[in-house]
Order: C-alpha cells, then sequence, then structure tokens
C-alpha cells in the first residue's frame, strides 16, 4: 500500500474538490439551522437556566426586533455546535489525500478529540464559571444611598454574555491539543514549555481578559482552568515521550535478540556447529 497518493490532480481540481467540500458544509449548516430555530425557544430555555438558578427570573428586551433576532443567534449558534462534526469531517476528507500515513496518524486523534475538549470547555462554562459570575454580578442590587439598584438584563446582552462564555472555554480548553500539535509538528519542545510557563500566566490572563465578559471573577474563572491545561499539555507530552521511548527500546530488544539467535556462533544456513557434514 502506498504512503500518499502520488496522483498529481491540477488546481482546477483542487478547486472543484474545495467547492464540494464547502457545499456540504454550507447545506449540513443550513439544515442544522432550520431545525435549530424550530425549537430556538427550547435551547434558549436551557441557556437562561444559570441566570434562573442566580435568582434572576425577568429578561427584558428594548428593542422591536430584538427578540426575534435573539431566536435567530440561538439558532445558529445552535447549528454551529451540532454540524460541527460534518464541518470537521469535510475539512479532515479535503487535507487528507495530501498527507502521508504517518501524519494521518500523528494528526486523526488531535482531530477527533478536538469536539470532546471543546465540549468540556462548554459543559464548565454552563454548570461552573457561569453560575459563580452571574452570581457575582448580579450580587451588586440592592439599595445605593436610598436608591433601588435592580439588575433588568436584556435578552440580546445575555445572549451575548453566554455564547462569549461557551465558545471562550470550549476554545480555552483546545490549548492542550494545540500545544501537541505543535510539539509534534517540531515548533516547539516540552523544555521550552516548562522554562516558559510564568509567560504562559501572562498569555492566560490575556486571553481570559479577551474571551471572557470584563470583570475579574469571569477571567480567574477562565484564567485558573486555562492555566492547568498548559500544565496538563506539558504532562501528555512527557507521556507521550515515555511511551514513544518503550516503544523503540521494545523494538531495539526485539532486534538484538534476533540478531542474537543468527550471531556468529550459529552457522549461516542454521548448520550444525562442528558437523562433519560434506563440504
Amino acid at each position: 500500500m502506498k504512503d500518499i497518493d502520488e496522483t498529481k490532480q491540477p488546481l482546477l481540481e483542487h478547486l472543484i474538490e474545495l467547492r464540494r467540500r464547502l457545499l456540504w458544509s454550507l447545506v449540513t449548516l443550513v439544515v442544522f439551522f432550520f431545525i435549530c430555530f424550530h425549537f430556538a425557544e427550547n435551547i434558549f430555555a436551557v441557556l437562561v437556566q444559570p441566570l434562573l438558578k442566580a435568582g434572576q427570573g425577568r429578561l427584558i428586551y428594548t428593542d422591536v426586533f430584538e427578540a426575534f433576532f435573539v431566536q435567530v443567534k440561538v439558532a445558529l449558534f445552535a447549528a454551529i455546535m451540532l454540524s460541527f462534526p460534518v464541518l470537521a469531517t469535510q475539512l479532515w476528507r479535503f487535507v487528507a489525500p495530501g498527507l502521508y500515513a504517518k501524519e494521518k496518524n500523528a494528526f486523526l486523534p488531535f482531530l477527533l478529540a478536538t469536539p470532546l475538549f471543546f465540549a468540556a470547555g462548554a459543559t464548565f462554562a454552563y454548570f461552573v464559571a457561569m453560575p459563580w459570575a452571574l452570581h457575582f454580578l448580579l450580587g451588586f442590587q440592592g439599595n445605593i444611598g436610598g436608591v433601588t439598584q435592580e439588575a433588568l438584563p436584556g435578552v440580546g446582552n445575555y445572549l451575548t454574555f453566554v455564547t462569549r462564555f461557551l465558545f471562550g472555554f470550549g476554545a480555552a480548553f483546545l490549548l492542550p491539543i494545540l500545544l501537541m500539535i505543535l510539539e509534534r509538528a517540531g515548533l516547539v519542545t516540552r523544555e521550552q514549555l516548562v522554562k516558559s510557563r510564568r509567560y504562559a500566566v501572562v498569555a492566560a490572563a490575556a486571553v481570559s481578559a479577551v474571551l471572557t465578559p470584563p470583570d475579574a471573577v469571569s477571567m480567574l474563572l477562565l484564567l485558573v482552568p486555562l492555566y492547568g491545561l498548559y500544565e496538563f499539555a506539558i504532562l501528555a507530552i512527557r507521556i507521550t515521550h515515555w511511551r514513544a521511548a518503550r516503544k523503540a527500546a521494545r523494538s531495539d530488544s526485539i532486534v538484538s535478540e534476533a540478531q542474537t539467535r543468527e550471531g556468529p556462533e550459529a552457522p549461516p544456513g542454521g548448520g550444525r556447529v562442528g558437523g562433519s557434514g560434506p563440504i
């Protein structure tokens, strides 16, 4: 079996193949969008549960079209989530023919792990980070100098808050995969990652400031797991190297045993040592 497809395609055929993959992705996204738009209220009902558990049972909208556009955004948000496996598959089927078998074996596990890590980040945001952040942010309500301060979040603002949390934490949880790919490609080494821990803290703080709402609690809720994922990537790379070293040592041992059995004490062809056969 050939290691790579050696057939050469002209540029036009590559563009046709790319167009076909993009059309499949677009059709999938559109189909999921209309399905999710039908269930947009049910999906949004799930998204508002952290707000409800934080003690806020009211959302408002001041623009006539705001509620409708919120449903459109909810449907698009859910459609992207649900269609991601198909989009990733189409991307892989376009790129895979140009990769060697060794490269496919190296990158396919990372592609399969991407939705799992993204889902883990979104789950952490939904069940842990969002309730804590909402409880903190809604705690400023009350009587201030004789004036009642009350939170009346709008549906559009709350949807932006939710999507930033889910996408931000989901993307942040892909950090181990990104670092392992960079290490596998030879762009960074484990030693460099170990020596760059202080810079990783600064980078995690910057990423947290960009991906989360502008409050200290939200930033800390992303910064701590983000740096933990950085350490997890270093540990995963170390385990990968350890397993590769064990596999290489096992292969060398097998080769050495084979060479020992066929060494100088054993005549070529398996003849007997000191035999009296014909010359």
